[in-house]
């Protein structure tokens, strides 16, 4: 059985260390920052997550839930990763065929909306102590690629300047994690650590030794 221990350990202080930006912003900003229980308007929005996220995620859904808990949402994890497939080939005909602009197409992107597989019925998160970096700092102002963006039910305004998370940075050190996680277990796939997937699909693969050629 492969041993990730010594990259999640990391990881996981790599999280502490983004919780600890969100509360500090949340106690400088109350009235901008309007996360509470229930609300779910992130949990609709189409992104990937790294390598090291991925695994991460899909070592505590199948050590935290029981057979019987994770096949709701291995079946919603289907439905979404088709609607996945569908909104990505609908953008590349955005960009190749139609000759849109990469900020166009990520506008569009941006705008997508398919319901996270860990959004239960109760619109709770089946895996919330374990969700990704992304969904840890959605409700407070990020930049990526030099532009801010800011939740659109928060507080938060438009030309006006807030302590923001970078998530070019973060996403180098998520990728620089995934490396060392790759280097750990000894894969011959030394390039996978830049790869990107969408929730449903960590959720949904068999991280094992054949997987990282090991």
């Amino acid at each position: 059985m492969l041993d990730f221990s010594r990259t999640f350990k990391k990881y996981e202080a790599l999280v502490s260390e983004v919780d600890k930006i969100f509360n500090a912003v949340q106690e400088a900003h109350p009235d901008c920052v309007r996360c509470k229980i229930y609300c779910c308007d992130c949990c609709y929005a189409v992104f990937d997550v790294t390598l090291v996220e991925a695994v991460y995620m899909n070592h505590n859904f199948n050590k935290s839930l029981i057979r019987k808990e994770r096949r709701p949402i291995l079946r919603r994890a289907e439905k979404a990763d088709r609607k996945y497939y569908q909104i990505k080939q609908r953008l590349q005909k955005m960009y190749i065929d139609k000759g849109k602009s990469p900020e166009e197409v990520l506008f569009q992107l941006a705008h997508e909306r398919v319901a996270c597989p860990l959004l239960n019925d109760e619109k709770l998160c089946d895996l919330y102590a374990r969700r990704p970096i992304t969904c840890r700092v959605y409700g407070i102002p990020t930049s990526i690629g030099g532009k801010t963006h800011i939740c659109g039910t928060s507080g938060f305004k438009e030309g006006t300047a807030y302590p923001t998370v970078n998530l070019d940075n973060m996403n180098d050190r998520l990728f620089e994690l995934s490396k060392e996680l790759l280097d750990e277990i000894g894969s011959k796939k030394s390039k996978m650590h830049m790869g990107l997937v969408p929730v449903s699909v960590a959720l949904m693969t068999d991280y094992n030794e054949n997987y990282f050629g090991v």
